[in-house]
């Protein structure tokens, strides 16, 4: 049976890790050294494997609150009970020093009492290799020791390390902290440290809050969508991964369980466009030098997705574990749509690239290197323009002619015919404008006459929401009666509840989907807002946004009938949607933006 849910976890990072917190202040899921290494806590997916990292406390709970403080992705867990309330404030230390951002592999959590004498048991049993491992605990003289890492992994507290050792309550009369740190351990004082790095990291989250250009349309929502992406980027290489889980299911039991600890290239052109339209380049600058690291490397295809270090091999096995819920199977690790042909993301790189050259805020250092690739990238296109692909969805068994796919060739076209303006070439700008000419013929191979919609793929007669982006990316004029009768054609045939909206509905390699993708929905609003429906993109923006959960949190997918989260969680791709989708309606409505 179908279980209603909402995901009942914050999310608390620092650019190098994240940890997932529920609403009984216990971590659910955490990986180190990297985002996409071996968890350390994982019973999101198995509750007897998965370890342990909680604040229990003894006296039964008869209400929880989670929030978090304003303008940070510091997170709050109250606790009430019969005895006494207390809470949890969970962060990950991120903070300038030195002219670097100090972002450790280090949680802390401080844990004190609002309300009469709480008593409490922590409990912290760490594992490895994906719950194979279970490191032996070796008492200092104020930490915690956890053998078997590559690394040293060490709990510093100044709970009495006997009651953690031995999981035995105890009576919260104050303020208590925990640090787990990986790798370098802390070794300063443990209240002032923590006191120290919870002040710094909070200036630093509300400073760059500050400096977000956001217009006055819900600007709560923008707000902590922009913090959960930040935390999205791997610093150390500039890489965004899609989300911070793995095999979080699609809907119930639906066997849709995929890793999305990696960066595609096909999210390149929407994540950047958000990071623009909030004025924040530094997280643009990274991701940009990313790309140049992983195209660099290629001299014949670009693979969907890689790793966060650029590493091209993400081998997909199934892991001994339960499965979220403890039913859902199998839990995947790696992803083998690495191996899949999809050509859209040539398109999506030469379309990333452009701000480079057409904002003028960026200088000519990130230009230097850029033509060959440009001039590579562009080649790509002519030469896949014939070739089937897997499309947006990653199609395991159903190879065609996407529409998708040549609107990103005609983007990716444009995108090279404006730098070689730039370049001063003018053979590179007379191959883009005759290759961005066949991409509109392909385009227009996807045309139904009959329902006036421009169809999932040449010959095919299914209707995909990815198609909606021939109006947001300018292809079709959204003026145009054929913009506005394609719009109604998707609608019909798509459209769910609310605004929600379906990729697709007809059946894939694992039969026909039962869940609305949240993504789609925002594609939806923007191409609303585009033909000038503004008063319904505002309302199902409205409507679409309901479906986060209680701090604020997007899943990949949305289960029209009851409102459940599915999928893996928080998704990029959903914060990214809202962000770009609330941009486009605020342009519409002429709302200022300030810094």
């Amino acid at each position: 049976m179908k279980k209603t849910h909402k995901y009942d976890m914050g999310v608390i990072g620092n650019c190098a890790f994240m940890a997932y917190v529920d609403t009984t202040a216990s971590v659910r899921w955490l990986c180190w050294p990297r985002f996409d290494s071996s968890f350390i806590f994982g019973d999101l997916l198995d509750d007897e494997k998965g370890g342990e990292f909680s604040v229990k406390p003894t006296a039964k709970i008869q209400k929880t609150k989670q929030y978090y403080v304003t303008n940070t992705n510091i997170l709050v867990t109250e606790v009430y009970t019969e005895d006494g309330d207390f809470k949890v404030t969970d962060f990950a230390p991120r903070f300038e020093q030195d002219d670097r951002y100090y972002k450790p592999l280090m949680m802390i959590r401080k844990i004190e009492p609002l309300r009469g004498t709480p008593s409490v048991k922590v409990v912290c049993n760490p594992v490895g290799e994906y719950g194979e491992m279970k490191p032996e605990k070796s008492q200092g003289s104020n930490h915690i020791r956890f053998l078997g890492y590559d690394q040293q992994m060490r709990l510093t507290t100044n709970i009495p390390l006997s009651y953690v050792m031995d999981e035995h309550p105890f009576v919260l009369g104050g303020a208590v902290y925990t640090v787990l740190t990986y790798g370098v351990p802390l070794e300063a004082a443990i209240e002032q440290t923590a006191e120290t790095f919870y002040t710094k990291t909070k200036r630093y989250w509300r400073n760059w809050v500050k400096s977000t250009s956001i217009s006055f349309f819900h600007q709560d929502k923008l707000i902590r969508s922009s913090l959960i992406l930040k935390i999205h980027q791997y610093e150390d290489t500039g890489a965004i991964i899609a989300s911070g889980t793995t095999s979080l299911p699609e809907y119930h039991k639906s066997t849709r369980n995929w890793d999305y600890r990696y960066c595609w290239m096909r999210d390149t052109y929407y994540t950047l466009n958000a990071f623009n339209n909030i004025g924040h380049f530094e997280e643009v600058e990274a991701y940009f030098k990313y790309i140049e690291n992983v195209t660099k490397q290629e001299k014949d295809r670009y693979q969907p997705l890689y790793t966060i270090t650029a590493q091209k091999k993400i081998t997909e096995i199934e892991m001994p574990l339960k499965g979220y819920l403890g039913e859902n199977k199998p839990v995947r690790i790696g992803n083998d749509a690495y191996t899949h042909i999809q050509n859209d993301v040539y398109g999506q790189v030469l379309t990333s690239l452009l701000p480079l050259y057409a904002d003028k805020r960026f200088t000519n250092k990130y230009r230097m290197h850029t033509k060959q690739l440009v001039e590579h990238t562009l080649q790509k296109i002519a030469d896949t323009m014939e070739e089937k692909d897997a499309g947006l969805w990653e199609f395991r068994d159903r190879p065609g002619h996407y529409c998708y796919t040549f609107l990103f060739h005609w983007a990716g076209a444009s995108a090279a015919y404006k730098m070689a303006q730039y370049f001063d070439d003018v053979k590179m700008a007379d191959k883009a404008l005759k290759i961005k000419e066949r991409a509109a013929d392909m385009i227009e191979k996807c045309y139904d006459e009959e329902t006036g919609v421009y169809m999932q793929a040449a010959g095919s007669k299914d209707m995909d929401a990815s198609c909606l982006q021939l109006i947001t990316m300018n292809y079709l004029d959204p003026n145009s009666e054929r913009a506005r009768r394609h719009l109604k054609g998707m609608e019909k045939e798509l459209m769910a509840q609310d605004g929600l909206f379906y990729r697709y509905r007809h059946v894939d390699d694992f039969g026909a989907p039962e869940t609305t993708f949240l993504i789609c929905a925002y594609w939806y609003i923007e191409a609303l807002a585009c033909v000038g429906r503004v008063k319904e993109a505002i309302d199902y923006f409205d409507k679409v946004s309901s479906y986060a959960n209680h701090v604020g949190l997007l899943s990949e997918d949305v289960d029209s009938e009851d409102g459940s989260q599915w999928g893996n969680f928080p998704q990029t791709y959903s914060h990214v949607g809202l962000m770009n989708a609330a941009y486009r309606i605020s342009k519409k409505l002429d709302l200022p933006n300030f810094l």
